[in-house]
């Protein structure tokens, strides 16, 4: 067994713990899962399922709660800065 960190997913232990069930949203047919972390009111984790990378981004509003409107928002937001080309965000 390696004590030494190596690349890969963060062990369990080390996971954010979230609230409630995943939402999935489908924006500009680009479908993510949205889950809210429960040690952190107002932050959210965003999946890009269907991305030619396994990608995705984080968004903290401490104390605010978001609505589906303002994550379906920030979802447009996040694809707008995509390069095409790459599928990772532009320059």
């Amino acid at each position: 067994m390696h004590d030494e960190p190596r690349p890969g997913l963060a062990p369990p232990e080390h996971s954010p713990a979230y609230q409630g069930e995943p939402v999935l949203i489908t924006v500009d047919g680009q479908d993510f899962r949205v889950r809210r972390r429960a040690d952190s009111p107002g932050t959210y984790d965003f999946d890009w399922l269907t991305g030619p990378h396994p990608y995705g981004f984080g968004l903290s509003q401490p104390g605010h709660e978001l609505t589906r409107p303002e994550l379906e928002r920030h979802i447009r937001d996040f694809l707008d800065q995509i390069d095409p080309a790459t599928g990772y965000l532009g320059d």
